[in-house]
């Protein structure tokens, strides 16, 4: 059973059980392992996610793309030109016009609010910043093992969040 449900939004800070963040550091142990072995894999070829971002490229972006893109996934970075002043039907068509272009979307500089409301509409998985400074995958990083450093296992556990809610 995946951790979060397939249409609402993945918060900047999801409240997981204690089984739940042993399950997916252990995904995220196996990633460490396979890349560590040359054998990553690809369960997410032929995914296409989507990259919602209101900010400049910056490392966050970078690091979604690249986890990602290592599992296989296609990511199209793009700027919503959405904002609190946006009305609702606009958001909801965004929403639904994203829900059938992507697998999955991370929203990186919007308003909490609307990547809720994206979340609402757009039936697929909505992350909130997973692949920014201080999000919940940051604190987990820090808990793999120190064979791999930190932004690598920042990635691993980012890898494994998207596998969660998408395969």
């Amino acid at each position: 059973m995946p951790l979060y449900p397939k249409t609402r939004a993945i918060d900047a800070a999801p409240q997981l059980s204690p089984s739940e963040v042993t399950h997916l550091l252990s995904r995220a142990r196996l990633l460490q392992h396979a890349t560590r072995d040359g054998n990553t894999p690809l369960p997410l070829r032929g995914k296409n996610l989507g990259l919602l971002c209101e900010t400049q490229p910056d490392e966050a972006q970078a690091l979604f793309r690249s986890a990602a893109e290592e599992l296989g996934a296609r990511v199209a970075i793009t700027h919503s030109g959405l904002s609190l002043a946006s009305t609702a039907q606009e958001v909801q068509n965004t929403a639904r016009m994203l829900g059938r272009l992507y697998e999955a979307v991370e929203c990186q500089g919007l308003a909490p609010t609307l990547v809720e409301c994206i979340g609402l509409h757009a039936g697929i998985p909505v992350f909130d910043g997973a692949a920014m400074k201080d999000h919940l995958i940051d604190h987990l990083a820090q808990l793999l093992d120190d064979s791999t450093s930190l932004e690598d296992n920042r990635r691993f556990v980012l890898q494994a969040l998207l596998l969660e809610a998408i395969a």
